[in-house]
């Protein structure tokens, strides 16, 4: 539940992705970002103010931490995610490169 809400968060950001202009662990911390500082609306976004903390310096450095064994096997799924989600944007990076590659030769 909670993955599939980042999901689509990432893919409202599909062409910036593939444009190389963010990534996705950058994503997971702005989309935590926003949902924790409101207030939650469905379930999904009470587990996240449940079981994670999110804090953020006026460096603009953050944190992000289970606040329970449960919260930190929240946050660790969220970022293997981020990290497989960066892994199939870049191979379709690479496919597109490629194609546009063997065009102009």
């Amino acid at each position: 539940m909670i993955l599939a809400e980042y999901a689509k968060y990432l893919q409202e950001h599909n062409d910036e992705l593939l444009k190389k202009q963010t990534t996705p662990l950058k994503l997971l911390h702005k989309w935590l970002e926003t949902v924790i500082y409101k207030n939650p609306k469905n379930n999904a976004e009470k587990i996240i103010h449940k079981e994670i903390m999110y804090a953020k310096n006026e460096n603009g450095d953050y944190i992000i931490v289970g606040k329970s064994d449960s919260g930190r096997v929240l946050v660790s799924a969220l970022i293997k995610f981020a990290k497989s989600y960066e892994n199939y944007t870049h191979s379709k990076w690479l496919e597109m490169t490629e194609k546009l590659y063997h065009k102009e030769q």
